[in-house]
């Protein structure tokens, strides 16, 4: 053997010893960390001085760990799981209504029309206070959301509170089948109108069916609405863009540690239509799926994108299988648009959130279309044609986060027995006049950051006997504050109108009055059209 064999050699077993030993300290810290915990966990159960739950404290444990990787990674126990079976399958067995508690209260959020609640007759804001003759409280949240879902055909008894009054219901379950498109229709002669809200298994079916039901109708022209949507399953982004472009072409490419989970992700299937002129309408709750499919589309120079700046959401997660029915959804890959670019927001793992902003203009990366258009990496998918361009104040960020506006709306309604047509109403200064008295009047309804601290602070103050020396300042201060925030909503007072606007119209006429309301009103769309009327102006935008 020649000497530059024998070094190749001695570097091969150099780097195989290395490997070996990187692994087996890698292995032994996970070893010793798991028996820490263990015994750790074992010294409590025997000697703490009150009874443990032994469930709560672990995943309290492993929801604290993961929250300091990203926002995406998570557990999930055995009824957690069947709730994304569910919303994956696009199909459950239930009363056909959204629930949520706002405060301790479980509150019917949304009725789905013609359904078993709705036709059994309860209302949007009806609060729900026993079940089966189970009593909605604080720790029976999951038994509840188990007893309200149960087997299809067989009944379930209610009883709610609806102003002040105690009324009581009996709803017959059925099988409640989620369809990804909630609205499609011709807005004239030639354009047709899709709206997409998630990418569930039934997602690309569903799209293809009513694009074809259009096309039928005489659309020479599409609108497809992905404002709102959070994303879902990124093969069937893949299908649903693979509608638009040939066979054979990157949509996404996906890195991850594992060479495995590194794809790449290219149609498989002949295009629907490569012809028809498309507006893609996105906004800043479009995420992940809805960006492949927005981001592949504009990369292609296949669509013209009209809105806001998309979320950011540039992350794979995929879900492991633990023991006892569990599961743990974690991040293993970035994906890639066709251009090469992510468009994860900047600080993720939101570590750095007061040095790093979500998104950053300046330290965006440059990537150019098939026609050669610049477009930018991290930081979602900026569209072609700005929308809205006013950035949300914290004032409205806090109360778009709130219940604020559903609750002024279920007052606003018994106040208001009808409303205009769904294509006639219009939120204008009355509607937004009463809203902000409704703020005035209770102004615990959202809250801001800072108001949020001072409370802590008073709590403190309390703790440490001061709150007497500063509680007529604090009360000074607490109602300056209730001001201002009010005041600063008038800077997006078009946005907060149209989304009580939106509110109101699902109230009186469901999903679909306002859907048929935003055709000839919404901003957005009304943009879309306009450019899908001008061909010299949708081939300039692209080209």
């Amino acid at each position: 053997m020649n000497k530059s064999k024998k070094i190749i050699l001695a570097l091969f077993a150099s780097g195989v010893l290395l490997v070996f030993t990187a692994f087996k300290t890698d292995y032994f810290e996970i070893a010793k960390q798991i028996e820490i915990y263990s015994t750790l966990f074992k010294e409590l159960n025997m000697y703490y001085i009150d009874e443990i739950n032994p469930a709560k404290l672990t995943e309290k444990a492993i929801d604290n760990m993961l929250n300091g990787l990203d926002p995406y990674t998570r557990f999930y126990d055995e009824q957690q799981v069947e709730a994304v079976k569910i919303q994956s399958a696009g199909e459950y067995s239930g009363i056909g209504a959204t629930t949520k508690y706002i405060g301790e209260q479980l509150t019917i959020y949304e009725l789905y029309k013609d359904m078993p609640a709705d036709k059994a007759g309860l209302k949007v804001g009806d609060v729900i206070t026993s079940v089966d003759g189970t009593p909605v409280q604080k720790d029976n949240k999951q038994h509840i959301s188990n007893l309200l879902k149960g087997a299809s055909e067989t009944e379930v008894n209610l009883t709610v509170k609806r102003r002040g009054k105690n009324l009581n219901f009996s709803v017959k379950r059925e099988k409640i089948e989620i369809d990804p498109v909630p609205h499609y229709q011709m807005i004239d002669d030639e354009i047709g109108y899709i709206s997409f809200v998630r990418f569930n298994t039934k997602a690309a079916e569903s799209v293809k069916k009513h694009f074809l039901k259009l096309k039928e109708q005489g659309m020479t022209k599409l609108i497809l609405d992905l404002r709102g949507n959070p994303g879902g399953l990124l093969h069937e982004a893949i299908k649903i863009t693979n509608f638009f472009i040939p066979r054979g072409e990157v949509v996404v490419t996906t890195r991850a540690k594992l060479k495995k989970w590194s794809e790449v992700y290219r149609t498989k299937n002949d295009p629907v239509d490569t012809e028809i002129p498309i507006v893609v309408l996105i906004d800043r709750k479009s995420a992940s799926a809805a960006e492949i499919v927005s981001g592949s589309l504009q990369d292609f120079d296949r669509a013209v994108i009209v809105g806001d700046r998309s979320f950011g959401k540039g992350l794979v997660q995929r879900y492991r299988d633990l023991p006892y029915g569990t599961k743990l959804k974690l991040t293993i890959s970035k994906y890639y648009t066709p251009s090469g670019r992510n468009i994860q927001e900047l600080d993720y793992t939101h570590r750095n959130g007061a040095v790093i902003p979500k998104f950053s203009d300046k330290e965006r990366e440059k990537f150019t279309t098939k026609n050669g258009r610049t477009v930018y990496g991290g930081g979602g998918i900026e569209p072609d044609i700005k929308v809205i361009e006013i950035a949300h104040t914290k004032a409205t960020d806090a109360l778009l986060k709130s219940d604020a506006i559903f609750n002024f709306v279920t007052d606003y309604s018994y106040k208001h027995p009808q409303i205009p047509a769904a294509k006639e109403f219009v939120p204008g200064n009355a509607l937004y006049n009463a809203f902000i008295d409704y703020l005035k009047a209770h102004p615990e309804s959202f809250k801001t950051q800072t108001e949020l601290m001072f409370e802590k602070g008073l709590e403190t103050a309390k703790t440490e006997t001061y709150d007497r020396v500063i509680q007529a300042s604090y009360k000074t201060l607490l109602n300056d504050m209730q001001k201002q925030k009010i005041k600063e909503l008038e800077t997006n007072k078009a946005e907060i109108l149209h989304e009580i606007g939106d509110a109101v119209l699902k109230r009186y006429y469901y999903d679909k009055g306002a859907y048929e309301n935003h055709i000839y009103h919404s901003p957005y769309i009304l943009k879309a059209v306009s450019i899908l009327k001008n061909p010299e102006k949708y081939n300039e935008i692209l080209h």
